[in-house]
């Protein structure tokens, strides 16, 4: 039975990995890293730590559903105590980001946007749209609930990484998160990657290819947040059996 630690279990997806690891045949929840007290009823045999030596130590694997900065405290804590991580927080700085990287030298690593089936299909679709509809412009649009506190969202900024890639061009150098007055005509390389905000939306992605006479728009919603621990819970039962390094969920699905 793999035990699995969980880094932001009172979270939203730290709750749904908890109930759906009550039911799993292969994994269970083990070790629960909180700051905050729970509201709800814990399985029996689970221990609750705030001490990350004792979440890193006596897991066989910890998945991570937080903030940047809890985040980054579990990255430096596990270069001292190395474990299998799978990691979906979002809105990572560059400094987290190469603290990830750090870790992978020493750990298996598994770091994803969107833990889903379906974005790590549509990413490979976005590429493939990019590069073949060279003349088309790219506009992508995604929803969260008004919750959310990183903009844009991680899973739009890998898809537009995708289609950045399909055309040879850097994300960072020609994409666009907002339009405002006077700006003029619209670039051919802009890739355009706006936020929405509002009530109880889990999740809508929309990619656009916009030419002259047609247009392609391909959509990924997300329903409910067991998605991604559904997602996170296949990807901790596929790292531990991983050497050491940066993976992510398409090496998970087999689609790299």
């Amino acid at each position: 039975m793999i035990k699995v630690g969980i880094h932001g279990a009172t979270g939203r997806v730290g709750r749904l990995l908890i109930e759906n690891l009550k039911k799993d045949e292969n994994a269970q929840p083990y070790m629960l890293h909180a700051i905050e007290a729970f509201d709800f009823a814990l399985p029996q045999g689970v221990i609750v730590t705030d001490d990350y030596k004792e979440l890193l130590e006596k897991s066989d694997v910890v998945i991570d559903f937080t903030i940047s900065f809890g985040t980054e405290a579990l990255l430096e804590n596990a270069l001292k105590y190395p474990c299998p991580l799978v990691i979906g927080t979002t809105g990572l700085n560059e400094h987290q980001m190469n603290l990830l990287q750090e870790a992978a030298v020493q750990m298996p690593v598994l770091y994803a946007t969107n833990m889903s089936l379906g974005i790590a299909v549509l990413n490979r679709l976005v590429e493939l749209a990019s590069k073949s509809l060279s003349d088309f412009d790219i506009e992508i649009v995604e929803q969260h609930h008004r919750y959310k506190k990183d903009a844009p969202s991680g899973t739009a900024l890998t898809l537009g990484k995708y289609a950045a890639q399909g055309r040879d061009l850097d994300l960072d150098s020609v994409r666009v998160s907002g339009r405002n007055g006077l700006i003029g005509e619209r670039k051919k390389d802009e890739i355009a990657i706006m936020a929405l905000r509002g009530g109880d939306i889990v999740g809508r992605h929309t990619v656009g290819f916009y030419n002259d006479g047609e247009f392609i728009e391909m959509n990924h919603t997300a329903t409910s947040r067991d998605t991604f621990a559904k997602g996170a819970i296949r990807a901790s039962k596929w790292i531990i059996d991983q050497s050491k390094g940066l993976y992510n969920i398409s090496d998970c699905l087999g689609l790299n």
